[in-house]
């Protein structure tokens, strides 16, 4: 892995070549919370599947993640803060744009990179996330709580057992992640969605209890399509071959 500096904050990344022979077009990848960028995207066959179809494929572990820095202050991980290390590391690389491909959390900081970013995004794929990325939607409460528990076996709620036990499997900071579960909350307004004038495909697992309404967020954007991830949950979903497949055909389109 490499690393490099946002703003003072030591963040880990990939930068994986395309296929011998191909354009190399560049993605960028941002993996969801309590997760990095090994399990969202190279345990789950993602940089392959990408690198593979031509693709220049670029992740890299969020601030509290994987084996960038640990923070512990919640305005450390404020969407829009989180949203700039991505353009950061797209600058540090002198990518001047990329497709952008988020997951859960990880969906909720590209869309933010695309609205203050727009010229560094070409399109824009949103996965794990339906309504809750909007204002009104519900957003997560008690996942803070659930880092902070004594054990998961305090825990009684089914998505905060969920959330712990993957952090846990993980082997994350609990503290860490508290803080991000705390700071990470913005929410988009419909009127900002509408003004998003670029390609989006929004995919999202069938059995998703997490994510919210999928179909309802997709409605929202001008230029967007909805893929719908048969029985998958939240978690499950990541890496399954209905995504991989509607991805690759999302992005060839763009060609």
């Amino acid at each position: 892995m490499y690393e490099f500096s946002s703003h003072n904050v030591r963040l880990a990344y990939i930068d994986e070549p395309p296929a011998a022979g191909s354009r190399g077009d560049p993605i960028l990848l941002i993996h969801g919370f309590a997760s990095t960028h090994a399990i969202n995207w190279v345990f789950t066959q993602w940089v392959k599947t990408l690198t593979d179809a031509g693709r220049r494929v670029i992740a890299f572990d969020n601030r509290g993640h994987g084996r960038s820095d640990k923070l512990y202050d919640p305005k450390a991980y404020a969407i829009p803060v989180m949203a700039e290390d991505a353009r950061n590391l797209l600058d540090h690389l002198g990518i001047a744009k990329a497709d952008v491909m988020g997951y859960s959390m990880g969906a909720r900081i590209a869309a933010f990179l695309t609205k203050s970013h727009r010229e560094k995004v070409r399109s824009l794929i949103l996965g794990g996330i339906g309504e809750n990325l909007v204002e009104g939607g519900q957003v997560l409460l008690g996942v803070a709580e659930a880092m902070e528990a004594p054990s998961v076996d305090a825990l009684t709620d089914p998505v905060q057992k969920m959330f712990r036990q993957f952090a846990e499997a993980t082997k994350s900071d609990l503290h860490a992640l508290a803080a991000c579960s705390r700071g990470a909350r913005h929410a988009f307004t419909e009127k900002e969605l509408r003004e998003f004038d670029l390609p989006v495909l929004v995919a999202v697992g069938a059995k998703d209890e997490v994510a919210g309404d999928a179909q309802r967020l997709a409605t929202l954007f001008p230029h967007a399509r909805m893929l719908p991830i048969p029985d998958r949950d939240h978690n499950r979903a990541v890496g399954d071959l209905v995504f991989k497949r509607g991805v690759l055909e999302f992005l060839a389109s763009l060609d």
